[in-house]
């Protein structure tokens, strides 16, 4: 089979991006999508997205992880494959779009996208961590000396001894000031660490304020791959108006055959 690949990165969290507006893409074949998404055998990602037509919004996203299998919703992809749908002639500078956790509104201005992420309403706190849901489950933890921790053996404990199987994203952070945070994630279905995870920002925002960590409800957070910036508003109960922006890139395009 061939097809038309391009490869995509939001701070260092890279994708395969097809658009599968035909739907000719085998998504029933995990193993195939493994092999593209491998690092030495294939072309290389965190992640594949399909970029799918859509009955009332302007298109459909959906995702895989690297081990082949459709995961929930990823914040950078979704940046990723905002730039790309314009970058097809499909939308302008705006857009809404549906993502497997329901729909999505965005803006693009050059490289840098704004991605609205839907409202959070339940968060699990206790006094070492924050468990909550941007879209994928996270899992929000402080820690100390975050350029030297160990984040893939402590990411992956935490991932399977505390959360079993279907597991969650687990986020290692450390405050810079009252507004900067350094943040490292050890994502589910990649198994490792990744340069950069949307929802999990999103995530270690929310919790930050939460923990009385900052007051301020628009937040940096700078990650192994680049800085991301994340906005929102407190309710009573919960969280909403919450913005995702930062850069997209396509990297380069490519022929699989």
């Amino acid at each position: 089979m061939d097809f038309q690949f391009y490869k995509y990165q939001g701070t260092g969290n890279d994708f395969v991006m097809i658009d599968n507006r035909t739907n000719f893409f085998p998504k029933e074949q995990t193993e195939f999508i493994a092999e593209l998404c491998d690092r030495k055998f294939g072309i290389g990602a965190d992640g594949l997205l399909l970029l799918e037509n859509h009955p009332t919004e302007d298109f459909r996203m959906v995702y895989y992880n690297a081990n082949g299998r459709e995961s929930s919703m990823c914040g950078n992809g979704g940046r990723c494959i905002v730039h790309f749908a314009k970058y097809v002639g499909i939308i302008g500078n705006t857009t809404s779009f549906e993502a497997t956790d329901g729909l999505h509104e965005a803006t693009i201005r050059g490289n840098e996208v704004s991605l609205r992420m839907n409202d959070v309403s339940e968060l699990h706190v206790t006094k070492n961590y924050v468990f909550l849901d941007t879209g994928s489950p996270h899992h929000v933890e402080c820690v100390r000396d975050l350029p030297t921790y160990n984040v893939s053996v402590n990411g992956a404990e935490l991932r399977y001894q505390k959360y079993g199987d279907e597991g969650a994203n687990i986020n290692f952070v450390e405050p810079i000031n009252d507004t900067v945070f350094a943040v490292r994630t050890y994502e589910r279905g990649v198994e490792d660490e990744t340069l950069s995870c949307g929802t999990g920002v999103t995530a270690v925002a929310l919790a930050m304020y939460e923990m009385n960590k900052t007051i301020a409800t628009n937040v940096t957070l700078k990650t192994e791959g680049g800085i991301l910036q994340v906005r929102f508003v407190k309710e009573n109960e919960g969280y909403s108006r919450i913005y995702l922006t930062g850069p997209a890139t396509q990297v380069y395009k490519g022929q699989w055959t």
